[in-house]
């Protein structure tokens, strides 16, 4: 089970889930396209895409930092050029940027709700889209997307209808690809952590309780495993990060947690 010599093209990759799965990709010696806007320090929201590349870098892996808005057709087409002449392919597309807004219908302004919809959904299928062309010439390609099982219970719909459309659009897209490439060797899944997960961004959220979660790892290592497995085995699956990993063989996941032995809270739509 290795990445070694593997090309994965990772969004909003530059900070929390997605840099985590950069580096454990990294460790296997993997070369790793950081695709994401953060070219510049945020003081609220630390790392960027250079910072998250010396990171890669040092962890064993080929790292390339490629300022995209996945929101833009001509920016993601110019990063996905640039991936390819650098390292002759791509393996592998992990659909990990996202952007959240939890409040209800009359507090969405249209501005966020274009945003979440721009980046989620359109976003995921734009990089899917972009990347399929040379997926489709590797031996094991995958695309791996950050998004839930579709669940429409409106116990999920109700605090943040924005929110759950466009993340449930990058479900769709799944559902969607898996079913027109899946046939053609390309295998299309998705990945949602079982407990909430303590990132940066989580900080911009108010009322959290940071003991309730477990770190990026935890994903990090899931996507791993999901990404290892040959692609005519594994497609059109929603995972759970801590079902793929009991199949691995964990058994122990406290050291996942960020205070081990406190009751954990589970992550949305679940």
């Amino acid at each position: 089970m290795s990445l070694k010599g593997q090309t994965l093209f990772i969004t909003g990759a530059s900070r929390g889930i997605g840099l985590a799965i950069a580096l454990r990709a990294a460790r296997d010696g993997a070369n790793v396209v950081i695709a994401a806007k953060s070219s510049v320090p945020n003081p609220k929201l630390p790392g960027t895409i250079h910072s998250a590349a010396e990171a890669v870098v040092a962890a064993g892996g080929q790292a390339l930092a490629l300022k995209c808005d996945i929101r833009e057709e001509d920016e993601v087409q110019t990063a996905v050029a640039a991936t390819v002449e650098r390292f002759g392919g791509i393996d592998i597309l992990v659909n990990n940027a996202s952007a959240i807004w939890l409040r209800g219908a009359l507090d969405t302004p249209m501005k966020r709700y274009d945003l979440m919809h721009g980046v989620n959904a359109r976003g995921t299928f734009l990089c899917s889209q972009a990347c399929l062309p040379h997926l489709l010439k590797s031996a094991n390609p995958h695309i791996l997307t950050l998004a839930p099982p579709p669940n429409l219970d409106p116990k999920w719909f109700a605090p943040h209808t924005a929110y759950t459309m466009a993340k449930y659009g990058m479900s769709l897209a799944t559902l969607g690809l898996a079913a027109e490439f899946g046939p053609q060797g390309v295998a299309v899944n998705a990945l949602w952590p079982k407990t909430v997960i303590l990132t940066d961004a989580l900080n911009m959220i108010p009322g959290v309780d940071h003991d309730g979660c477990r770190r990026p790892e935890i994903v990090a290592d899931a996507a791993h495993a999901v990404l290892c497995t040959p692609a005519t085995r594994l497609n059109g699956q929603f995972l759970i990060d801590e079902d793929v990993l009991r199949i691995q063989g964990v058994e122990d996941f406290e050291g996942y947690a960020v205070r081990p032995g406190h009751p954990l809270m589970a992550d949305l739509f679940l």
